[in-house]
């Protein structure tokens, strides 16, 4: 699998078709986030079952805006439609890994 452009007009469909999103709002002007983009396109293609998406805040301002983005990179994840991380600052692969395998065994409460 690779990463998927999000946008305001795919948010939606995207949250209600994928169970477990993952969100790296970014910009090309961020160092730390072309550090980041080549860690997150990896954990894309090990992990099958995460749909990775990337946000360029500058071309979804408002998305961003929506998502109460202050700093990048800021990586949500969102499971079953609800934010269960958000964190700015790039992660190194291994903590992605382990912020993958964390989120992919916690189930939400009832």
């Amino acid at each position: 699998m690779a990463t998927h452009e999000l946008t305001a007009e795919n948010f939606e469909t995207t949250v209600k078709e994928h169970p477990l999103v993952f969100i790296d709002f970014w910009a090309t002007w961020c160092g730390p986030c072309r550090a980041f983009g080549p860690i997150y396109e990896k954990a894309s293609e090990s992990h099958d079952d995460v749909w990775f998406t990337k946000v360029d805040i500058d071309q979804q301002q408002g998305l961003a805006e929506a998502a109460g983005i202050s700093a990048v990179p800021t990586l949500i994840v969102l499971k079953n439609g609800e934010v269960v991380f958000k964190q700015a600052g790039a992660l190194r692969a291994s903590d992605l890994d382990t912020l993958i395998d964390k989120v992919k065994e916690e189930t939400p409460a009832a």
